[in-house]
């Protein structure tokens, strides 16, 4: 962009895509972001791909955001269907119609930063600003890997990552690591919004009844089964625990719920756990927590949500793969306890550990507050993104006052 001599600067226009309208991770992490630019620095618009909340979200956070519907197939669509409905995403016909549309609104918008922040959102958009010769920065924030994606989309994502965007932004080392030869790659962690946290550690008042829960949506990368499982062996030493799952089924995880439904059941457990379903009060949830559980059975790229227990003052028992080492065990401090992915068994043993020494629980909850309060603000983040920004498109930073 090009402003002439003595003429004032408008903020970097930023129009920001993404295929999906539920508030998945990056979705979220979008929202915050959003709401902590610096409007002297950033004009932020968005495409989405669907309509739903994040376009209410972000048009009542003050967004522009116009939806471009791309039929059912697309709907609903993560990485967990992509085996299927990757071949949707390259179907040459609605590819097409897609980049065409969006396209016009990259230029009707004089965009001068696309950055795309799904999997979808990567190929559409990447070429329809390509095609209006904007440049693109990919917001990254899934493993690249084939233990979490079906290998057909890592090869194709990771050659277009090291030849189509600008700059690459990764929400973790982990996920940054998965994508090798990519010359421009910044890792910015996911931020959590001054609301979320408590303003003092010792503000937190902790339930009276010992409650163990996993705040997320329904999914198998979740590990709701991990933690139902974990359940029968913790109840049969402390039965007086109470467990609650909080979450709704997204992405078509019907049959995952269902399955979930199924194994309460069969353990005997439907007295001891609540599955309340999705919230729209994740840190009202979080405050009724004595443990809050990560359990992904696989490698997750970040963890969002052991941030948010860390700076509400609670106690975390999380998988030791992905993202979550960065949070809980920064050079080598822990501040919760680790576990292996996919072990019920282990699983349990670390929440006895804390049930069964609150003391220890305390200390290192304390610290994980005081460390996650420090080097997780969105503010953080949004600093960080911006400076790559300001960078692909030409612009030298300007420091926020």
């Amino acid at each position: 962009m090009t402003v002439p001599p003595g003429a004032a600067e408008r903020p970097l226009r930023v129009v920001v895509v993404d295929h999906t309208a539920a508030l998945g991770g990056g979705e979220l992490a979008l929202l915050r972001l959003a709401a902590e630019l610096d409007p002297s620095r950033v004009e932020l618009r968005a495409i989405v791909l669907d309509d739903g909340p994040l376009v209410e979200r972000l048009r009542a956070a003050g967004v522009r955001t116009l939806v471009v519907h791309t039929g059912a197939r697309s709907r609903g669509m993560d990485r967990h269907a992509l085996g299927g409905s990757w071949r949707a995403v390259l179907a040459v016909g609605e590819t097409a119609r897609l980049v065409v549309r969006v396209a016009a609104v990259l230029r009707s918008a004089d965009a001068d930063v696309v950055h795309t922040n799904s999997l979808r959102a990567d190929v559409v958009g990447l070429l329809a600003a390509r095609w209006c010769r904007v440049p693109v920065v990919w917001h990254v924030h899934d493993r690249i890997a084939d233990d979490y994606l079906p290998p057909v989309a890592v090869r194709l994502l990771r050659a277009l990552a090291r030849r189509g965007p600008r700059a690459v932004v990764a929400n973790s080392e982990a996920t940054a690591r998965t994508l090798p030869g990519v010359r421009d790659l910044t890792v910015a962690h996911p931020g959590y919004a001054p609301d979320q946290a408590v303003p003092a550690y010792d503000d937190r008042v902790p339930p009276e009844r010992p409650v163990v829960g996993l705040v997320g949506r329904l999914s198998p990368t979740k590990g709701q089964l991990e933690l139902v499982r974990a359940a029968r062996t913790v109840l049969d030493r402390r039965p007086e625990v109470r467990f609650r799952l909080v979450g709704g089924a997204l992405f078509g995880a019907d049959d995952y719920a269902d399955a979930v439904d199924a194994e309460i059941d069969r353990l005997g457990l439907r007295a001891a756990v609540d599955v309340v379903g999705f919230s729209d009060d994740p840190a009202g949830e979080l405050d009724r927590l004595s443990v809050c559980v990560h359990a992904s059975p696989v490698p997750e790229p970040f963890g969002q949500v052991v941030v948010e227990a860390m700076v509400r003052g609670v106690p975390v028992v999380a998988t030791d793969a992905g993202g979550v080492p960065e949070i809980v065990r920064p050079a080598g401090e822990e501040l919760g306890v680790l576990v292996p992915p996919g072990d019920p068994d282990a699983l349990a043993g670390g929440l006895l550990a804390v049930l069964d020494d609150p003391g220890a629980a305390d200390r290192r909850a304390r610290a994980a507050y005081d460390d996650a309060t420090r080097r997780f603000p969105a503010r953080g983040t949004a600093d960080a993104v911006t400076g790559v920004w300001e960078r692909v498109a030409g612009r030298r930073r300007r420091r926020r006052t």
